[in-house]
């Protein structure tokens, strides 16, 4: 039976390279000379240091740009407290992946509320749709896509 799974996943590979452009580019810019400012990423967070909350509110528009040109959704992205440490801000910003369980429950209704000949089933951080007909899968596909879930949805391991 033909089955996919709905899950929502950003490359840690991806991540570091955005990491390391926005670096870059911060170190070549005429308003950030003479600044200590940086990106760190540690898992999947990234934490924007600056001398100013000015200075921290540009960095997070230039992550989101970098973000957008590597091919990562900027809806993944929640943003931390601002914090104050002597001279120094900084701005945690943590990159969701995986699909929690109220977000999984949802999908699941979602889709039964469709009255599709699919089953749907939550599998830990991700949600598995089996129908008999590929046209059910595409259906379920075409309907997630058009919802308006604030998580970033690939569709992966489709099986005929």
């Amino acid at each position: 039976m033909p089955s996919f799974d709905v899950v929502s996943e950003v490359d840690k590979q991806d991540l570091t390279n955005t990491v390391d452009q926005c670096n870059r580019l911060i170190k070549n810019r005429f308003d950030f000379k003479g600044v200590d400012a940086d990106f760190e990423r540690s898992e999947y967070v990234v934490t924007l240091r600056a001398d100013a909350e000015f200075q921290i509110t540009q960095m997070l528009d230039i992550l989101k740009s970098t973000l957008h040109k590597n091919g990562i959704d900027i809806r993944c992205l929640e943003e931390g407290d601002l914090n104050m440490l002597g001279k120094q801000v900084k701005q945690p910003i943590t990159i969701r992946t995986g699909l929690d369980s109220d977000l999984a429950r949802k999908i699941v209704k979602m889709v039964k509320d469709e009255k599709m000949k699919v089953q749907v089933q939550i599998q830990g951080d991700q949600v598995r749709v089996t129908g008999k007909k590929r046209d059910d899968l595409q259906q379920v596909i075409t309907l997630l896509k058009a919802s308006s879930i604030d998580m970033p949805l690939q569709f992966n391991n489709f099986r005929d």
